[in-house]
């Protein structure tokens, strides 16, 4: 019996008529497409991440005090960023499920819902960020530091807003297969942070020499400025008007209940990720500045090579949405089982760099001696939880695809909050392996959230998913 193709592409009257995901029909043609996708995602996830590094980096080189300062705070702002991403998810689902199913009218209606609840949730978490020196203070952690801290996060408070509603657009983009421009506006926003950083941090050209709270300054310029120019980007691109971006048709009540319901589970899920990379910097804290400093830049360097898996999981999110769309089942499980194998083998010739070369890559950060000999061990660790911890990141991305969203909550709060979280501190402070202790702790979690949502996504792809 041969297997019924899926229908065709919708005509469309436009002059500008939008395109129509590709459909795959081999395991070449997943692994090209899902490729074709991801890779633009990888250099503009990954760009975030860089500037990230070189906050990290230009204030560890103005000293180890304000390392830590920018330490602390990026444990704090991460975890309201990685949140409110993950509640903002139902953005890229609703819309690559609309793109897929051919209704590229509604796509726009779906984003200007999406970016009203984007900047609501910038809001909260910049006034959240507002309260953080307080908050370092109550957990235990030295004054100085928490002050240092806190300065930091009333920088990261004014960039939540255009923050947030940049993901949104950008998700927006990849969902319809359009993910470039985000590529484009990230790689720039990187030259102009180093070029603000140079000025904030260190006082050049007569600027006030502000140290990490300069870094986040600057970050804070960029976001509005990255926000501004994907906005009108897509106002002006080819086939604005068929996405229903000017003048299209509102996004009925029922899908912002649609995005809710997707994005408050997903961002809880992230939110227990977040929360458990965060406590370990907490608890690396509690060795001291020079033991947080090289904690962060280990963590930093995992963050960085994530952003593979984000790419590659956003691509697979967007395919395995096209596929419900268009009610092609067989392609639901091939676009999600591609993705995991993509990133596997990724994040596997990544760790064998973190292996040769570990103080290579911790000099670029610091030339502190006593980060420097914190940071070598922790990233030769971090090297093995690479692969789990991709693995874990795209099936969750797959999983998001299909609009399951409990199941996957729970496997992350058993994985992180039940596992890594007690067995990183048992080791750390029980068992007295110190921050070592820390990162084995976290390879625990993410080697048990792959395995079981792994199990979790053999089950959902084998029976009939529904779009939303």
């Amino acid at each position: 019996m041969t297997e019924a193709a899926p229908p065709s592409p919708p005509a469309s009257p436009s002059t500008f008529p939008p395109t129509f995901p590709p459909i795959a029909r081999t395991i070449p043609e997943h692994i090209r497409q899902t490729l074709a996708l991801a890779w633009p995602v990888v250099v503009s996830r990954a760009s975030i991440l860089i500037m990230v590094s070189v906050d990290v980096a230009m204030s560890g080189h103005a000293g180890q005090l304000q390392l830590a300062y920018v330490s602390i705070a990026m444990a704090i702002q991460v975890l309201f960023l990685m949140v409110g991403v993950g509640a903002l998810f139902g953005t890229a689902v609703l819309v690559a499920q609309s793109h897929g199913a051919g209704e590229h009218a509604a796509c726009g209606g779906i984003w200007r819902l999406a970016i009203m609840h984007a900047a609501g949730i910038g809001v909260i978490s910049g006034l959240l960020c507002l309260g953080g020196g307080w908050f370092l203070l109550a957990i235990g952690h030295d004054a100085d530091l928490a002050r240092g801290g806190g300065r930091v996060l009333n920088q990261f408070s004014w960039g939540m807003v255009p923050m947030m509603m940049s993901v949104v657009t950008s998700m927006f983009l990849e969902a319809i297969g359009r993910p470039r421009p985000g590529m484009i506006v990230m790689v720039a926003a990187n030259f102009v942070n180093f070029g603000l950083n140079w000025l904030f941090i260190y006082g050049n050209w007569g600027a006030p020499e502000m140290g990490g709270e300069g870094a986040i300054l600057a970050t804070t310029i960029v976001r509005w400025l990255i926000f501004a120019t994907l906005l009108t980007y897509i106002f002006v691109m080819p086939g604005s008007a068929d996405y229903g971006i000017r003048g299209g048709r509102r996004a009925a009540w029922s899908v912002g209940k649609k995005l809710r319901r997707i994005g408050y589970p997903m961002g809880f899920a992230q939110g227990v990720e977040a929360s458990a990379f965060s406590g370990l910097i907490m608890m690396a804290g509690y060795f001291g500045a020079a033991t947080l400093g090289g904690y962060q830049i280990a963590q930093n360097l995992i963050a960085l090579t994530f952003m593979c898996a984000i790419g590659i999981g956003v691509a697979t999110t967007v395919r395995v949405g096209n596929a419900i769309g268009r009610n092609d089942q067989p392609s639901v499980a091939r676009a999600g089982w591609t993705g995991v194998g993509i990133v596997m083998i990724a994040m596997g010739l990544i760790a064998l760099v973190f292996e040769a070369i570990p103080e290579t890559l911790v000099r670029v950060y610091t030339s502190d001696p006593s980060v420097i000999s914190v940071s070598v061990t922790l990233v030769m660790i971090a090297g093995l939880v690479l692969v789990f911890d991709g693995a874990q990141g795209v099936l969750m991305a797959a999983l998001r695809g299909t609009g399951d969203v409990w199941v996957p909550v729970c496997i992350q709060i058993l994985a992180f909050g039940l596992i890594a979280l007690p067995v990183a501190a048992w080791l750390a402070f029980e068992v007295e392996l110190g921050p070592p202790g820390l990162m084995a702790g976290m390879c625990a979690g993410v080697s048990t959230a792959s395995l079981l949502l792994g199990w979790r996504f053999r089950i959902v792809s084998q029976r009939v998913v529904r779009r939303l």
